[in-house]
């Protein structure tokens, strides 16, 4: 399969081609007409905690970047600062600053609608403020819904993944910010998976979409501020002219203490969900490991597999709907993956009855691959099942999962070599890849 390789992707076009060494970034570089604005952090005006998220720096600095502007705010549960309050409400009582318009991502601004359901504009109860979706009709905000705001201040919980929409909000959040000449300030947060896991496949140009907006490995290492400032300083990364990228206005609010080598239990910050399914930072580590392997969009796709034990461990439980678990144990075990063992674990289905499947436990995090284990799943998917469940077929849309999986070479190595498909030879080139994005993505790091 040919590689897209359109020079104006930088960074990210490399991601589906093949390459030796990064290139060198240019000894001199012309000047943005509106250059990308990092905030330094001023001294705590709290009790030190071993990180400061985005909002605490804003408030530590007196609020300097939003006060006196009308301001809309994109946000959702886990938007909160080290203390747990609400963005909303730090915002709402920071003198000499104007709150005028919140802005929900997918499940809502209150994280209280279901995942993939579009979501109306209304008036917000708790605050009377018109609360605007970013996940309804159009995913990009509209001018009429950004009427009436000079800055938009952005403050999402990532979990790391490509897939996880939050980054899509912010990107194409970003897009209409610029081309509405309204400024745009991210309010950083962690990486919850730390900012040195990178893994899994590119995302090939022709399956950028809203659960793929940044063409990144699967597992991108970089917070929610440094993918923003990916967005506006590397030329098509945004679906907007050269001129509106230049002239866009970013301000991101780093973090104080964090490190790239943090995992969330070493921040100190209570996680709170990001959306029903991601309760805790053992789902958090999950949803990497096996969302596309346990993938299933009756009647287009099937892996057969199922994620978590009826209503518990989501995303670190597994099981299959025919296949017995000491089946799937031997075959998982055989593989010898890097950092994760298996172990049998019992729950009520969901509908009560006792359910065994198996937990996936992350035995040394250094050596952990977080998406490795997904590729192996569709293999076994493919011995488990005669038929193939990746066969083409008239009943078969395919879009979806490739939407999320981001390889159409593995898919098209699934459909014609089954459960023969060669794992260890994709994972070894995703690998190569991805320690050229990494070493290129540093340029956007705002921590070491």
């Amino acid at each position: 399969m040919q590689h897209l390789c359109a020079p104006l992707l930088l960074l990210l076009g490399l991601l589906g081609c093949s390459a030796s060494r990064p290139p060198t970034r240019p000894a001199s570089a012309p000047a943005l007409a509106a250059p990308l604005v990092v905030a330094t952090a001023g001294a705590p005006t709290a009790p030190v905690y071993p990180v400061m998220l985005g909002i605490d720096v804003l408030e530590a600095q007196g609020f300097a970047a939003v006060k006196g502007k009308r301001l809309g705010l994109l946000t959702h549960p886990a938007g909160v600062n080290r203390r747990g309050e609400s963005t909303i409400e730090v915002l709402r009582r920071a003198p000499g600053v104007k709150l005028v318009a919140l802005y929900g991502p997918e499940h809502g601004i209150y994280g209280d609608e279901a995942a993939e359901v579009l979501i109306p504009d209304r008036k917000d109860k708790r605050t009377g403020l018109p609360a605007f979706s970013v996940y309804g009709r159009n995913r990009k905000p509209s001018k009429s819904q950004l009427k009436g705001i000079e800055a938009m201040v952005i403050d999402l919980q990532d979990i790391g993944s490509r897939s996880y929409t939050f980054i899509s909000a912010m990107r194409y959040t970003l897009e209409a910010c610029f081309e509405n000449n309204i400024e745009v300030i991210v309010l950083d947060r962690p990486n919850p998976l730390g900012g040195l896991k990178v893994d899994g496949p590119p995302l090939d140009v022709r399956w950028t979409s809203y659960v793929g907006a940044f063409r990144v490995p699967y597992v991108h290492g970089l917070t929610i501020g440094e993918l923003a400032r990916l967005a506006k300083e590397a030329p098509g990364v945004l679906a907007v002219s050269e001129a509106v990228r230049q002239r866009g206005r970013l301000t991101v609010i780093p973090m104080r203490g964090w490190r790239r080598a943090m995992r969330w239990p070493e921040t100190g910050l209570t996680w709170v969900p990001t959306s029903q399914l991601i309760q805790d930072f053992a789902a958090v580590q999950g949803y990497p490991m096996v969302g596309l392997g346990a993938f299933w969009d009756p009647p287009k796709i099937d892996t057969g597999f199922r994620h978590g034990i009826g209503k518990s461990y989501p995303f670190r439980g597994l099981s299959h709907k025919t296949v017995k678990p000491e089946v799937v144990e031997k075959e998982l075990r055989a593989l010898n993956l890097h950092g994760i063992q298996f172990r049998r674990v019992s729950a009520p289905d969901r509908d009560g009855k006792p359910a065994v499947g198996l937990f996936i436990e992350v035995t040394d995090y250094d050596e952990w691959r977080p998406a490795e284990l997904n590729f192996h799943l569709l293999r076994l998917a493919c011995k488990f099942d005669s038929r193939n469940p990746f066969a083409p077929s008239s009943v078969r849309d395919f879009s979806g999962f490739l939407r999320h999986l981001g390889s159409e070479e593995f898919l098209r190595a699934l459909q014609r070599d089954g459960a023969r498909v060669d794992v260890a030879r994709f994972l070894a080139d995703w690998e190569a890849r991805a320690k050229i994005y990494q070493e290129q993505s540093k340029r956007y790091w705002l921590y070491r």
